[in-house]
């Protein structure tokens, strides 16, 4: 059972005050009626489920009672992301098997250990909505009563008895109209200022129990299922980095060094008999020498260049640019490179890798004629965005080294995203979080 998001991932903004006042209150004093509503439905059809369970008749009433659970456990759902200000989640339940019978399906919400919290949400939940409605109930009219007092004093009947005393006589401030007024006022005020907070303070306790019991357990596993999910990426990301390097060596540097020592053996027979060819074999050798450190240079950039190190960011993006075969547009926050805007080294490392391998791919597969690479912090996410103008027909399935950045991004817990209709144009949008 994992959790899935019902709504966008992005947070939900703050609202303004007075309406976060009154979703809040709305949640708290609605509260109670669905909490009552759900005791005694839940209640009931357990207790008749467990009485009757011996004549088997209680089996499909406690798996009716369990489907109820989770339907009153939807609502309140629905009621959550208002007041935590998250998008909605609702966990997958265990499904019936293709082809069950009817007895087999009345077990199914009996094994699933999320029906049992919603049951137990649904019965608990009466405690602390019937403390929080009376303590938002009464904030409220303590608050509408106290600052309006002023407009209904007149009308109040007054109590003639020596032993009477209100509270403005009994904290010795007289008896007179305007001490009571002020006192009055003065204690609706305060409870008219304090409201949104405790207000507040009421519906996060009742939203935070709901929360606990109807996601908090699918949020975990979802949360377990996603970081094995960034450790197979990172493993597969790593083993593909380092099969590339072994094959680029093989073909590469090691040729050439190969080559290196047949030549200078070759000189070194050619020193006695013929001392020019020997000098050309050599200088043949001095070329393969520095063939060789460029092809190592080069790969050298492909996993830790040292400019990204010394650098920072749109310094390393802009060496890519200048060494490729088509123009390249970059849009890269100057901030990225300094000292107090320089990311995390992974971060940079993966933004790096994503931005070189995606114009490697431009260069092989794409026939596009200019680049646009594009970088800038949005929220609390890293925006990588590599467009083309292309043929386009790039996909993550095709491979074409996307597979690669996917599985590299997402061992960031970040996230690949490829727009490439056919005829073009092409964009690598990644988003890396911070």
């Amino acid at each position: 059972m994992t959790a899935v998001a019902a709504t966008s991932d992005q947070p939900i903004l703050a609202p303004s005050i007075p309406r976060q006042l009154f979703v809040d209150s709305g949640y708290v004093l609605l509260g109670l009626p669905l909490a009552v509503a759900s005791f005694v439905v839940l209640l009931v059809g357990l207790a008749v489920g467990i009485g009757l369970v011996v004549t088997v008749i209680g089996l499909p009433i406690l798996s009716g009672t369990l489907y109820a659970a989770r339907g009153l456990a939807d609502i309140e759902r629905l009621r959550l992301p208002s007041v935590l200000r998250q998008p909605r989640i609702r966990p997958h339940y265990r499904l019936p098997e293709a082809g069950a019978n009817a007895w087999r399906r009345i077990f199914v919400p009996m094994r699933d250990a999320q029906s049992w919290l919603d049951l137990a949400h649904g019965i608990l939940r009466l405690i602390a909505a019937a403390g929080t409605f009376v303590v938002a109930l009464a904030w409220w009219a303590a608050a509408i009563t106290g600052s309006l007092y002023w407009a209904y004093d007149w009308a109040l009947p007054r109590a003639d008895g020596e032993g009477d005393q209100d509270l403005a006589q009994l904290l010795g401030l007289g008896d007179s109209t305007t001490a009571r007024i002020g006192l009055y006022t003065a204690l609706g005020v305060f409870f008219l200022i304090t409201l949104p907070i405790v207000v507040r303070g009421c519906a996060l306790l009742q939203a935070s129990f709901a929360k606990a019991m109807l996601t908090g357990v699918a949020e975990m596993r979802d949360r377990i299922t996603v970081l094995e999910e960034q450790k197979r990426a990172a493993v597969s990301a790593e083993a593909s980095a380092l099969r590339r390097l072994e094959r680029d060596i093989h073909d590469g540097p090691q040729q050439r060094l190969v080559r290196l020592a047949m030549d200078l053996s070759r000189a070194r027979m050619q020193l006695a008999s013929d001392p020019e060819a020997a000098g050309r074999t050599i200088d043949e050798a001095v070329t393969q020498t520095r063939d060789t450190l460029a092809e190592l240079r080069a790969l050298s950039r492909g996993i830790a260049p040292p400019i990204l190190v010394d650098r920072g960011l749109p310094s390393a993006l802009a060496a890519i640019a200048g060494r490729g075969l088509i123009p390249i547009e970059l849009q890269v926050d100057p901030q990225l490179g300094t000292p107090d805007g320089r990311l995390d080294p992974a971060v940079e490392n993966t933004a790096y890798f994503v931005v070189s391998e995606a114009l490697t791919n431009v260069a092989k597969h794409s026939r596009a004629t200019e680049a646009v690479v594009a970088v800038a912090r949005q929220g609390g996410q890293l925006q990588v965005r590599v467009g083309d103008d292309g043929q386009g027909g790039a996909h993550l399935a095709k491979g074409h080294g996307l597979a690669g950045i996917a599985d590299r991004v997402r061992a960031a817990g970040g996230e690949l995203m490829v727009v490439s209709p056919a005829g073009g144009p092409t964009e690598i949008r990644a988003e890396l979080p911070l």
